[in-house]
């Protein structure tokens, strides 16, 4: 017998569920963290002229001067929408990783409702901010040969989609020359099949977000799934590299069945990822270092730089 799933009717009662959970960790927003006292890169460096075109720098202390640092390239969520937070998000995250020894490349770029977001603006903005490290590493003493993308939410699809840049379809708009080598990707409540997000998180990100980041309407006329043979990580799989994807188990926006779907897309095709649940969190704790299930984020991150080789 063969069962029909209606994806929004479940997440609707998944939220449902989690109102009544007993725990803390849903209570955590993201107007919670932005309510902090703000906090500084050690640069902010422009890749374009958009004044959205920029990353912030953050660099370790200089234990060791001889050897380079590792380098995480940082993409923020906010479901691809200009009208949400940006780089700020994130920039707790950022500065604990500093303190532990990775050098954190953030990167900004024009979302949806921002002049020229969506496709291909804002997937050429990551790439090119990407690419940026080649002009700088020398300067800030940063070591090309281990990198991890990373993002949170909407930038850890963002994250696993720059580990696929070499296998973009020839003709792709988002098609570069020699891109920056990805050495792994830890996507924090990150999500891999557009598809599939584009009804699971219509609840959270509005019904037709992900259809106008990729612009569906113009670019699936003929192929409904056109727009996502070069948008979605699990169209581009397999990758080649380590893929860890961290979830909240109370994560009601990007719900952990989504990063065991891409689990379960990678294996299809000889790839292992790591899933890795965290206990007693939800969506925004993960990118709060000042809560417990942070520390199971940066065990992560930590883990997977050693994995690199």
């Amino acid at each position: 017998m063969r069962f029909r799933f209606h994806l929004p009717a479940l997440l609707a009662g998944f939220l449902l569920s989690m109102q009544a959970a007993p725990l803390a960790a849903q209570t955590l927003s993201f107007r919670d963290i932005l309510q902090r006292p703000a906090i500084k890169a050690d640069a902010r460096i422009a890749y374009g002229n958009d004044p959205l075109q920029f990353a912030d720098l953050w660099l370790p202390a200089k234990v060791n001067s001889k050897e380079p640092h590792p380098v995480v390239v940082l993409v923020h969520g906010g479901c691809w929408l200009a009208d949400l937070p940006g780089v700020e998000l994130t920039h707790f995250m950022a500065d604990d990783l500093r303190k532990n020894g990775f050098a954190v490349w953030e990167i900004e770029y024009r979302r949806v409702g921002h002049a020229g977001g969506g496709y291909p603006g804002t997937f050429l903005d990551v790439a090119n901010g990407t690419d940026h490290l080649r002009s700088i590493a020398a300067k800030y003493h940063l070591d090309l040969g281990r990198v991890i993308a990373s993002g949170h939410s909407a930038g850890g699809h963002l994250a696993l989609w720059l580990a696929a840049r070499s296998r973009l379809p020839a003709a792709s708009a988002l098609k570069l020359p020699n891109p920056l080598p990805i050495h792994a990707v830890v996507a924090v409540a990150g999500m891999g099949d557009l598809r599939l997000f584009a009804d699971a998180g219509a609840l959270a990100c509005g019904k037709d977000t992900v259809a106008r980041l990729v612009d569906a309407d113009t670019r699936g006329k003929a192929d409904a799934n056109q727009p996502y043979l070069d948008t979605s990580p699990a169209e581009l799989l397999p990758l080649g590299i380590r893929q860890v994807m961290v979830h909240g188990v109370y994560d009601s926006i990007v719900p952990p069945y989504l990063g065991l779907r891409h689990k379960t897309r990678a294996a299809a095709k000889g790839e292992p990822v790591q899933v890795i649940p965290i206990a007693d969190a939800g969506h925004f704790e993960l990118i709060a270092p000042w809560t417990q299930p942070w520390q199971g984020v940066l065990a992560a991150f930590k883990a997977t730089l050693g994995a690199i080789k």
